[in-house]
């Protein structure tokens, strides 16, 4: 490994406002039921949007706040089409309910346009300051607050994962759309203006079907020496069977920043750790419902991040793993 990633962290490239730090349950909450919402650019049979929900909900738990008794929560699974996650987030403004927990860019998008004046907690969420989401990371003004996702330096770090598992490694492509995910041609730029150079070949390729996706894949697996980076945005995500049938097809490997694309038959994935960040955004959610203005609670940064690796798909792309990368891995799929 290049700079010893750790098995349960490597935060050293993300700052931002500092750890979020659950309190402990509250010994009793109010009388009466509060309504809450959460919004998910995701379907609902999404392995990813389950896991989101269920450590959102086991946060709130742990806060006190059991639905059925104290706790109704109001959910929308928006998919990744733009037009449904505008009308899922007016559904939910209508509702009025006392604060959403919104999930991927694209829903904090909508509720932005929609302009949403009930309190909102984003998750999963990149580049607040610049989508315009919030004033600064310390004091984000207004009604949005939450937690980030990734930073452009993380690009780095997954060209150097797979150029540890793959010597011959000499071009990686960074696939997104820019539609679902508009902060990555900045991210990149900002990648580009900072790294060390090398012989390293790395681009970005701009997708927005399955079939575009192939195209690109098919491309790469004409190059022995290519490498493949499934960015962090929900088009991609959704479309992931498909990109991985195509990589698989063209033998390219792919890193992904999501666990479930390893357990689907990607090859690896670094990235924070989803669940983790909907659970901590529980405790945002119930300060809220405590009082607290939104406004005055800081941006938080990922502090969990999960290395995931596939032996079964490296066996079948011909590589050979060795032991002392495998050590550092949270999740190792045989």
């Amino acid at each position: 490994m290049t700079d010893g990633i750790g098995r349960r962290g490597f935060i050293a490239f993300l700052g931002g406002a500092g750890a979020c730090l659950v309190p402990a349950a509250r010994a009793q909450v109010s009388q009466g039921t509060r309504r809450v919402a959460m919004l998910l650019a995701l379907d609902e049979n999404d392995p990813e949007a389950r896991l989101r929900l269920k450590e959102f909900r086991l946060g709130m738990r742990d806060l006190g706040w059991v639905e059925g008794r104290n706790l109704e929560i109001e959910i929308r699974y928006a998919g990744t089409r733009r037009e449904t996650i505008e009308k899922q987030a007016a559904e939910l403004i209508a509702l009025a309910p006392e604060v959403i927990l919104a999930n991927s860019t694209p829903s904090i998008v909508a509720l932005r346009s929609a302009k949403c004046a009930i309190p909102v907690v984003f998750a999963v969420v990149n580049d607040p300051v610049g989508q315009g989401f919030v004033s600064n990371l310390t004091h984000p003004g207004g009604n949005f607050t939450g937690f980030s996702f990734i930073e452009p330096e993380l690009i780095g770090k997954w060209i150097s994962l797979l150029g540890d598992v793959k010597p011959d490694l000499s071009r990686v492509t960074l696939m997104f759309n820019p539609d679902t995910a508009p902060y990555l041609d900045p991210y990149f730029r900002t990648f580009k203006a900072t790294s060390q150079g090398g012989s390293m070949e790395v681009d970005t390729a701009h997708v927005r079907s399955v079939a575009e996706a192939d195209s690109v894949i098919a491309k790469l697996g004409r190059d022995p020496g290519s490498g493949l980076v499934a960015a962090s945005d929900i088009f991609i995500v959704s479309a992931r069977a498909g990109i991985m049938q195509s990589a698989e097809k063209h033998r390219v490997p792919i890193i992904s920043s999501y666990r479930q694309w390893v357990s689907e038959g990607c090859l690896m994935s670094y990235g924070p750790d989803t669940g983790d960040i909907n659970r901590r955004a529980s405790s945002y959610v119930d300060r809220i419902l405590r009082g607290d203005p939104p406004g005055n609670l800081p941006v938080q940064s990922p502090y969990k991040f999960e290395l995931c690796v596939n032996l079964k798909t490296a066996k079948a792309l011909g590589l050979s793993i060795r032991g002392s990368f495998l050590q550092l891995a949270d999740q190792v799929i045989e």
